[in-house]
């Protein structure tokens, strides 16, 4: 093989992988952007956690609030709503599993699992009944003073757990936490 050949033949592997090279370059910045325009909009990135001013909830109270396009309930419970959610056994529940992939992870729906603090005073729940996604009525309504939900007659106790009607699960838990003593964190 001449000089000349041998010459022209490292020429076309060049060309072949600069070419190669460049392809795959241009099919990757390609791809980026297709998979980058799947994520969520500064608008719903800002939407995901909110903070929550509770300093003017008083005791035997309810502030609602809208995250992620459901109401929230904040109830600031008194020590006969606790005392009533702490009394209930287990075996009177309909739904005994607190847990939900989505929601803030729970063994069992004792209501010391389902509030926000160690005393108990604290339940945030998200306001939709689990049944077909009404939003239930609270302030002691029903038959276990909590929250009753009028459409099809689901009764929620003062944790917020199902006591009776057609719903199959306890009111859901969010993610939240006290960030400070007057802030609740929510996601």
């Amino acid at each position: 093989m001449s000089q000349a050949e041998d010459h022209a033949g490292t020429r076309r592997d060049f060309l072949y992988y600069a070419t190669a090279g460049a392809g795959a370059v241009a099919t990757g910045a390609a791809v980026w952007t297709l998979v980058d325009q799947m994520n969520p909009s500064a608008d719903v990135q800002a939407l995901s956690s909110i903070f929550v001013d509770v300093s003017g909830v008083e005791v035997g109270t309810q502030l609602t609030v809208k995250w992620r396009g459901k109401p929230v309930f904040i109830r600031r419970r008194t020590e006969k709503e606790i005392e009533e959610g702490r009394a209930v056994q287990l075996s009177d529940l309909v739904d005994t599993n607190a847990e939900n992939k989505n929601l803030a992870p729970t063994a069992e729906a004792t209501d010391e699992n389902r509030t926000l603090d160690e005393a108990g005073e604290w339940l945030v729940m998200i306001g939709v009944c689990t049944h077909l996604g009404c939003v239930p009525l609270g302030n002691n309504a029903g038959d276990f003073d909590g929250w009753f939900c009028p459409c099809h007659g689901s009764h929620y106790d003062t944790a917020g757990r199902i006591r009776r009607g057609p719903a199959p699960r306890n009111l859901d838990i969010p993610l939240a936490a006290f960030t400070d003593d007057t802030t609740i964190k929510l996601g």
